[in-house]
């Protein structure tokens, strides 16, 4: 199993590239699920250019919740502040509970949160979504923009995959594959992915291990760029 996050912690991404190739045989994708950019109601910024240009012009006035060191939320705004080229105050919390607690009293302004944890504070108005961070809209939230919309190549979605111990036969790979492909395909099996407020990620071996790949480097990017150390 691995996510889009799990490297945000870890050492260098060609060390943990060569690791990766040395122990994991991918096998398939099972899901991603989007996050989503929500604010404090009483922000001023409605919009996500609105946030982007107020930002840029009251720099180190913000604050932007990172709900546990490394975690998809805290590096996924960490991004947004690398792409942006904003400048917002990281505040640490231990989980997102909290976070969110700070968010809907104003201690916080800013926050990135899975959007199946969101949902219910957005429809009841407890809390502004401004963008999704997944490539393109959600279903769940067809009229909200993704923060790609404005921030050209922005992405960070949370993802599910299988991974085999290394020297695995092809061929049980392959079969392996073939089988959670099927069940991906099954209608009921989507219908519940998409109730847990995701989307499944069929995959051939190949193109899984090339995202394992690409998002190491991708995220090792954004641990340099925030300075995250481990705990």
């Amino acid at each position: 199993m691995g996510s889009r996050f799990s490297f945000a912690r870890s050492p260098p991404a060609a060390k943990l590239t060569r690791r990766l190739r040395v122990s994991i045989a991918p096998v398939a994708g099972l899901l991603q699920v989007s996050l989503v950019m929500l604010v404090n109601p009483s922000l001023a910024a409605k919009t996500l250019p609105e946030f982007i240009a107020y930002a840029k012009a009251n720099p180190g006035i913000m604050n932007i919740a990172a709900p546990g060191n490394g975690s998809g939320p805290h590096v996924a705004g960490e991004l947004f502040k690398m792409m942006a080229g904003i400048n917002i105050v990281s505040v640490p919390y231990r989980g997102p509970a909290p976070a969110l607690t700070d968010l809907i009293s104003g201690q916080v302004q800013v926050m990135f949160a899975a959007l199946p944890a969101a949902i219910g504070y957005i429809r009841a108005g407890e809390l502004r979504a401004l963008a999704v961070t997944s490539a393109s809209r959600s279903s769940e939230l067809p009229d909200l923009p993704a923060v790609a919309e404005f921030v050209q190549g922005y992405e960070a979605s949370g993802w599910i995959g299988i991974g085999a111990p290394r020297g695995t036969p092809a061929a049980i790979i392959d079969k392996l594959n073939s089988n959670i492909a099927a069940g991906l395909a099954d209608p009921q099996v989507k219908a519940r992915i998409k109730g847990l407020g995701a989307d499944p990620m069929s995959m051939t071996p190949t193109e899984f291990g090339a995202l394992m790949a690409d998002e190491t480097e991708k995220w090792a990017k954004v641990v340099k760029f925030a300075g995250l150390k481990p705990e």
